[in-house]
């Protein structure tokens, strides 16, 4: 357990996360942040309760991550563009290669 970090953008993604475990029907930018959290998160040694948020989150959304993940592909192929007000999506380190 010695090995585990808090992420620098802990308290902003937290709220993120707190915003989204209780959403019933998420919106497009709702599955965006959601996707780009668990990029954030997969590799990084530590932070086990935003890890843990994100699985009950797809689960309560009934969605796996390939599906969001595939989902995300195609709202962001639509010219989806976040508004300029929303700074967290810097960064999201979206990929559109195939």
């Amino acid at each position: 357990m010695g090995n585990e970090q808090t992420h620098p953008l802990h308290e902003t993604d937290k709220s993120i996360i707190d915003s989204l475990i209780t959403k019933k029907t998420p919106e497009e930018l709702d599955y965006i942040n959601l996707a780009r959290l668990i990029n954030r998160y997969n590799n990084f040694p530590g932070e086990i309760e935003i890890k843990n948020d994100i699985e009950k989150i797809l689960k309560f959304w009934k969605i796996t991550k390939n599906q969001l993940f595939s989902n995300t592909k195609n709202i962001w192929s639509r010219n989806f563009r976040p508004s300029n007000t929303n700074k967290d999506l810097i960064g999201s380190s979206f990929d559109t290669s195939d």
